[in-house]
């Protein structure tokens, strides 16, 4: 069971703060300051209470894709033999082991998972499918659709 996650009261500064920090987190503490209009030693108090908080999870580097070799995105549903709560823990478990998975949720409805993976061609990807996906434990059917074109992408919450 997963623990009930509290949302933290942000004010109008603390939208801007994350905004500006999901366009661009690497930019200086004096530049995000100037951006949301106060002083640098009130902005760093505020983005470090919001750390501590576990509003800003952690910082990262977003790879393009095509620039590493991995042209192609798939995003397979999984659907498992027996939705017992062995099962899917085994099955969970092999997912967060496996770093060619990018993505896996836990779905409602007619499927049980949703995975997102990236893969470089047709080898490859038969490859994960062949070798990853299908030896998955628990796994009984598998429906994969491969991204065509991207419409929108992006990694930033509404805030």
């Amino acid at each position: 069971m997963v623990a009930a996650v509290q949302p933290v009261q942000l004010d109008a500064t603390d939208r801007a703060l994350l905004r500006q920090l999901q366009a661009d987190a690497r930019q200086s503490n004096v530049e995000l300051a100037e951006q949301v209009h106060l002083s640098p030693s009130a902005c760093l108090r505020r983005v470090r209470r919001l750390e501590e908080a576990g509003v800003v999870a952690r910082y990262v580097a977003l790879l393009e894709p095509r620039t590493v070799g991995q042209s192609g995105t798939s995003y397979t549903v999984v659907n498992i033999e027996r939705t017992t709560t062995e099962t899917l823990r085994r099955f969970e478990e092999a997912v967060r082991l496996e770093p060619a998975i990018l993505d896996c949720f836990y779905v409602a409805g007619g499927n049980d998972y949703l995975i997102r993976f990236a893969y470089r061609d047709a080898d490859d990807l038969e490859r994960f499918h062949t070798e990853v996906l299908t030896r998955l434990p628990g796994v009984m059917r598998l429906n994969s659709m491969l991204v065509l074109r991207t419409v929108k992408k992006t990694t930033a919450l509404e805030v």
